[in-house]
């Protein structure tokens, strides 16, 4: 992913943020959009299509870091909206708890979620969305997968750092793993 530098108060230079991330961990989000039908069980589960710094092609969720003084509902729609569009519909509840919190490290193999930039805690969350999904920024494309094709080898497979580990939590979280 590519890092851009914004005139938002608390956003970081990226020589600052390279500092800080080899000094200590960052908070992000990791968001799981899905399709819901009328009874609330997922139905489709959304994985973006993204090109890595390196030209490596990979699938993945919606993820970003949390700014200084923003809130944690604020960070989802911030990043739900700059990767899915303005229109996707996000459903998030009141109060956001995460089905689980995921421990990026930058050596491999200390959890299943690895990064190597950093050590990044990420709080994940299973957003419902209801909107047309249009991916922006650094994302080629969104693909609804239905649960029984998202927690397949050969998409798993297609997911880097440890987010097809998250993904079947996500799945397992809302009784959809297979």
């Amino acid at each position: 992913m590519t890092e851009k530098t914004e005139t938002v108060p608390g956003w970081l230079a990226p020589e600052e943020l390279e500092s800080i991330r080899g000094r200590m961990p960052i908070l992000y989000i990791d968001a799981v959009p899905v399709r819901v039908d009328e009874t609330g069980v997922v139905t489709h589960v959304g994985l973006l299509l993204r090109i890595s710094s390196d030209g490596e092609v990979s699938r993945a969720l919606v993820s970003g870091r949390v700014r200084h003084h923003e809130r944690v509902r604020d960070a989802l729609m911030r990043h739900l909206e700059k990767d899915l569009g303005p229109v996707a519909l996000p459903n998030i509840p009141i109060s956001p708890q995460p089905f689980t919190v995921a421990e990026y490290f930058p050596t491999p193999g200390v959890t299943p979620y690895h990064d190597p930039r950093q050590h990044a805690v990420s709080l994940a969350y299973i957003v419902p969305v209801s909107g047309d999904c249009r991916p922006r920024q650094d994302a080629l494309d969104l693909v609804w997968f239905t649960p029984e094709e998202a927690s397949s080898p050969m998409v798993q497979q297609e997911m880097a750092g440890g987010q097809g580990v998250l993904l079947k939590q996500a799945l397992a979280h809302v009784g959809r793993l297979t």
